[in-house]
């Protein structure tokens, strides 16, 4: 076991043995997933299609100082891929409340950003690219976060001792590389590896008719660069990641039903220096057809700078989407969400939708389709073949 996986389940068991069980919140979900895949695989070792169950308990305890508790872990099964059957601890920290700070230590979560189909400027957490493709679902990140409120917005400090690796898919997984990814022999910059401690700063404020946030960050690229590496005539990619200094900020406004979005970055390193930036708008029509139905228009435009295109497979790319949220007793949503590279390199068709059953069971269903594909898009041609839809149900306890 990893140093680091011993001290998570220490504090763990430390912690959960310090708060009265009787007075602890647990919760949770447990969901069961199969992802159906349209086409066989184009990698011989891949599987055709996958099942899995998702365990995700969450228990809260708040002592009578007002000090909080929270473990959130996430456990899954899959039965194609061994790398996606994995474990982590997505939440594990106590919350000390002062006046007007607070403080939270432990493993945590932090999400950045606005727009809808790219997250630029999120990156305190590492992303878990096993769970999903989207790269939305995030691992849990040791840190010590201080927050603190003032007059003029809200100055939140981060230190960051310990560095969490990106989750690959395996050798018989769906949704990756044409190389497979080898997770177990990193390559880093800096000399103290995963041991580096990074820093992060941000200033958020609410505006009258909006929010804006600004950040720096100093530490390790939480996106690795993929060196292909061959030993014993076998051919794998390390995952190098090196070290950064990053600048952001993400705004957004709100006039009458328009809802105006931005995210950008630069970010230098001793490599390659780029800068980076996703935006656009959103407009609802509210009341669709005389129903409580409502439709959102969305349009963005995600750009990046980097002459390497297998850097980012949005580089120059029209987001186009349609949210739809009928306002009923089931909560029903509809998702959908078109991707076109202005290169001519792919495209991409995105299908997100849900509903409630009743209170404690939700239905969940996920389609991507990949077409027009380019090899000069490594990101897309790898995956040319994996157009799949993700059936999700999920039990809240």
């Amino acid at each position: 076991m990893k140093p680091f996986s011993s001290t998570v389940f220490f504090l763990a068991a430390l912690l959960l043995l310090a708060a009265p069980l009787k007075a602890m919140e647990i919760g949770g979900h447990v969901a069961a997933e199969g992802r159906l895949f349209s086409s066989e695989p184009l990698y011989p070792e891949q599987k055709h299609h996958n099942g899995s169950i998702a365990l995700a308990p969450e228990f809260y305890h708040e002592y009578a100082s007002g000090t909080s508790l929270t473990f959130v872990p996430f456990l899954r099964l899959d039965s194609a891929d061994s790398e996606r059957t994995h474990f982590d601890i997505r939440e594990l920290n106590l919350l000390l409340v002062g006046n007007p700070w607070e403080l939270r230590l432990g493993i945590g979560k932090v999400f950045w950003g606005v727009t809808e189909f790219v997250h630029l400027v999120d990156i305190i957490n590492q992303t878990d690219l096993v769970e999903n493709i989207d790269g939305e679902d995030k691992l849990g990140q040791p840190m010590a976060h201080l927050s603190a409120p003032t007059d003029w917005g809200v100055f939140d400090f981060f230190v960051l001792p310990y560095f969490r690796e990106r989750t690959f898919p395996g050798k018989k997984g769906r949704l990756r590389p044409s190389i497979v990814v080898d997770t177990d022999n990193p390559v880093y910059e800096d000399d103290d590896e995963e041991n580096h401690v990074d820093f992060a700063l941000r200033y958020s404020r609410v505006l009258a008719s909006g929010d804006i946030g600004l950040y720096y960050f100093k530490g390790t690229d939480r996106t690795p660069s993929l060196i292909p590496e061959t030993d014993n005539n076998k051919t794998v990619l390390l995952p190098y990641y090196r070290q950064i200094e990053q600048t952001g900020m993400d705004l957004q406004l709100v006039t009458g039903k328009w809802l105006w979005k931005l995210e950008a970055l630069y970010q230098d390193n001793d490599e390659d220096p780029f800068f980076a930036a996703t935006g656009g708008l959103e407009y609802t029509f509210t009341g669709l057809g005389g129903s409580m139905a409502d439709l959102g228009v969305i349009v963005e435009y995600a750009y990046d700078d980097r002459e390497d295109e297998t850097a980012s497979s949005v580089q120059n790319d029209l987001l186009l989407g349609m949210r739809l949220g009928l306002n009923d007793p089931a909560g029903t949503e509809l998702l959908l969400g078109l991707g076109h590279d202005l290169d001519d390199r792919g495209n991409l068709l995105q299908l997100e939708a849900s509903r409630r059953f009743n209170d404690r069971l939700k239905i969940f269903l996920e389609g991507w389709i990949f077409f027009n594909t380019d090899p000069d898009d490594y990101t897309l041609y790898a995956i040319r073949r994996d157009d799949f839809f993700r059936l999700l149900l999920v039990y809240y306890f």
